[in-house]
């Protein structure tokens, strides 16, 4: 007694023409009786009533339908959880970004990804947003909130997950709450020593024909914070960075309309972008 014969028994029983179960189930006439006839010899009576005229089941066969019909729905369930056991996502996928992303930008898109895929494991790894690239690069992590750069490497695939404008912050006890205040030959700047900041900033000054009096070159957007909230002078920093700061409170924000925004993303080796737990994450984005 297999799963198939028990579903080739249930049609006959429901439609009581041995013909039309046949061409329903495609299996020849023969082929229907040799295994009507099988279930018989293991039960030990007849499942149905023959004749000329008609076809009907025999009480032993009404008996072996009750407990057919529930062998071949339990069969069904057993076989749509293995699928869905198949198509869960397990694993462990790593991610690699700076200390406010893991703040600002994270938790939504781990709390997503997490609902749809409860079986994966996330590794965090937080550290100074200027590895992010490398950190992929070198497959130290899987995958890393990035931000997108004119030279961005051609070998990692980058998904957009937000533009950040760039504020100029300067020390509350300047008084000074708007750009045209700012005395760019006597107030002094702290600039980054490396990362798209630097970049940004630096083609922002030149644009606008000025020649930063820089005090310092510090690493890092939340040690520019820190240096202005300690009046050793004024900076650029991404929004995101000042809204997260304990040292907000010490500053005075200007906006600055002009400024290039940074275009924050999600990125991985191109190589790997159809990695199951990846290509997840990123269609999430995605969609």
């Amino acid at each position: 007694m297999d799963i198939k014969s028990l579903q080739l028994f249930n049609h006959l029983a429901d439609s009581l023409h041995f013909g039309e179960t046949a061409r329903a189930m495609f299996v020849s006439a023969s082929t229907l009786s040799r295994i009507v006839q099988r279930l018989e010899e293991e039960c030990g009576a007849p499942l149905f009533d023959r004749d000329n005229r008609q076809v009907a089941l025999t009480p032993a066969g009404q008996k072996l339908l009750v407990f057919s019909r529930q062998v071949v729905r339990d069969w069904r369930e057993l076989q749509a959880q293995l699928h869905q056991d198949a198509q869960t996502l397990q694993g462990q996928l790593s991610i690699f970004c700076s200390v406010t992303a893991s703040q600002s930008h994270l938790p939504g898109l781990l709390r997503a990804f997490r609902n749809l895929h409860p079986a994966v494991d996330i590794r965090l790894i937080t550290g100074d947003p200027a590895q992010a690239i490398d950190r992929v690069k070198q497959k130290s992590c899987d995958v890393s909130i990035a931000i997108h750069t004119p030279d961005f490497p051609k070998e990692l695939n980058f998904v957009p997950l937000d533009n950040i404008p760039l504020d100029l912050i300067v020390p509350k006890s300047w008084g000074i709450s708007q750009l045209a205040q700012i005395d760019w030959r006597r107030h002094q700047v702290v600039m980054p020593e490396y990362g798209p900041t630097r970049r940004i900033v630096y083609h922002w000054f030149a644009e606008a024909g000025i020649r930063p009096n820089v005090y310092a070159s510090v690493g890092g957007n939340e040690a520019i914070v820190s240096m202005v909230a300690f009046e050793c002078g004024m900076g650029f920093v991404p929004q995101v960075v000042l809204d997260h700061s304990s040292m907000a409170s010490k500053v005075t924000r200007i906006k600055v309309d002009n400024i290039e925004p940074y275009q924050l993303g999600l990125c991985c080796l191109g190589s790997r972008r159809s990695e199951p737990l990846i290509d997840a994450l990123f269609q999430l984005e995605l969609s």
